[in-house]
């Protein structure tokens, strides 16, 4: 299927396009307007884009149904401060319920149930039940159009930070598996960060990696190993060496075993590899590799 979205509805095309670019965070902005009004709302249209400075920007789109804005993009045109909650697992529900519509009036830290904490340095308040609060003020609002479903990308400065100590690990940095994000998909449909669906991929550092077309022809194209399997095999910054003292059992079991038939022997080897570098063991997949 190929999609013109200039042939789509508005409807549709924010349909299509947050189902495919996903997970999304989410921004939990609490704003306050100028007669000391505050406002609390979820938007998914946001992400870090600078650490230094560092620099957050988050969208509160134009209503697709009747084209009107979202009382955070009225309160930070009036007063340019905006405190970002992080969303966790634990909150979910309550921030969604914070979406809703209510009058301007209507406190949402009030009728989703949240408590407010007074920040240091901006007038919103935060989130009490946030595990990680960005103080942010607002240096440039910028328009992205002006019918139903434009942006309004809203570039904000992070001044401070506010970490609850029960997510950070011995070294006081944020572990990963203890903050249970969640992110937004499309629809109705969110997804939760824990360590069950955590991994690590190994980020290619000053070294560069060899790359797949640098891998002999026979892992290259294999029909066991992945894509995925490639990329950590050419992640190597140079083509590793056969080690004569690597020992290990399951690989002396199949070379014993297909010593006779070179051509399962190799099926096998991938096989087995295969298993290693889904362990993350890179260097013994390697070793089994070169064995062949």
């Amino acid at each position: 299927m190929i999609l013109d979205l200039k042939h789509l509805s508005s409807a549709d095309s924010q349909n299509y396009l947050q189902h495919a670019i996903a997970p999304r965070p989410i921004c939990f902005a609490s704003t306050i307007d100028g007669n000391g009004n505050v406002n609390l709302s979820p938007f998914s249209f946001f992400n870090l884009f600078s650490s230094n400075p560092p620099i957050v920007i988050f969208s509160p789109a134009r209503r697709v149904r009747d084209n009107s804005t979202k009382h955070t993009l009225q309160n930070v045109h009036e007063v340019k401060e905006v405190v970002i909650n992080i969303v966790d697992y634990d909150m979910v529900q309550q921030v969604s319920l914070s979406s809703c519509d209510f009058p301007k009036e209507n406190n949402e830290f009030i009728k989703a149930g949240f408590t407010e904490e007074k920040a240091t340095l901006v007038k919103p308040p935060m989130v009490k039940e946030s595990k990680i609060k960005l103080e942010c003020k607002v240096l440039e609002i910028k328009e992205l159009g002006t019918e139903g479903g434009a942006g309004n990308l809203v570039i904000c400065e992070v001044l401070l930070m506010h970490i609850d100590d029960s997510i950070l690990d011995e070294n006081k940095k944020i572990d990963q598996q203890k903050i249970q994000q969640v992110a937004r998909l499309g629809g109705d449909w969110y997804c939760k960060v824990n360590s069950s669906n955590l991994f690590k991929v190994a980020k290619p550092n000053i070294q560069l990696g060899i790359g797949i077309d640098a891998l002999p022809e026979n892992i290259r194209t294999s029909t066991i190993l992945s894509g995925n399997h490639l990329g950590q095999l050419a992640n190597v910054h140079e083509m590793p060496l056969i080690d004569a003292a690597f020992s290990d059992d399951e690989l002396a079991k199949i070379v014993h075993y297909y010593s006779l038939n070179t051509q399962d022997m190799e099926i096998e080897m991938h096989r087995y590899a295969k298993k290693l570098l889904d362990a993350g063991k890179v260097t013994e997949a390697w070793q089994v590799l070169l064995s062949i």
